[in-house]
């Protein structure tokens, strides 16, 4: 099994979420990305080469990436959270988009300043065909219900 937390745009692995993986989950891949987003997904494709059963968390910008990664790599990933992502922009994505059958849940704040929900909530109805969405009471940062989730379900 392979976990993966994919951080946002302006974040790190060392923001509350990969804090919070790190403490909770010591095998947990914790990459640093840097730069547009192909040299991104160069990297995220370079760290799982060979990779099976992924569990991947996404975050914003992450989210695009893990959603992008899953696209291509659908067999390898076996689940798929995203955290306030980013894939409002996905069809702009220099790589071919697809539906896909892994499993996804998404959290989305109803008070997200950054990313907007309802272009969202149809991105992900129109790609990922096994969704599970949540609209919650929160911001992007998703402060209040990110420690809520049962993770242990969804990673494991």
């Amino acid at each position: 099994m392979t976990r993966i937390f994919i951080h946002g745009l302006e974040s790190s692995p060392e923001g509350t979420k990969g804090v919070f993986f790190r403490a909770r989950y010591p095998d947990v891949i914790l990459p640093t990305f840097t730069g547009d987003l192909k040299k991104r997904m160069t990297r995220l494709n370079e760290i799982l080469a060979g990779a099976s059963g992924i569990r991947m968390i996404g975050s914003s910008f992450g989210g695009l990436m893990g959603a992008l990664y899953a696209m291509s790599n659908e067999a390898a990933v076996k689940r798929l959270v995203l955290l306030a992502p980013a894939i409002h922009v996905i069809d702009a994505a220099p790589q071919a988009v697809r539906p896909i059958s892994v499993p996804v849940t998404v959290y989305h704040g109803s008070r997200d300043e950054v990313i907007p929900i309802d272009p969202v909530k149809a991105a992900a109805k129109r790609y990922f065909l096994e969704l599970d969405f949540h609209t919650v009471a929160d911001d992007h940062f998703l402060h209040r219900t990110f420690k809520t989730i049962d993770w242990e379900t969804l990673l494991a």
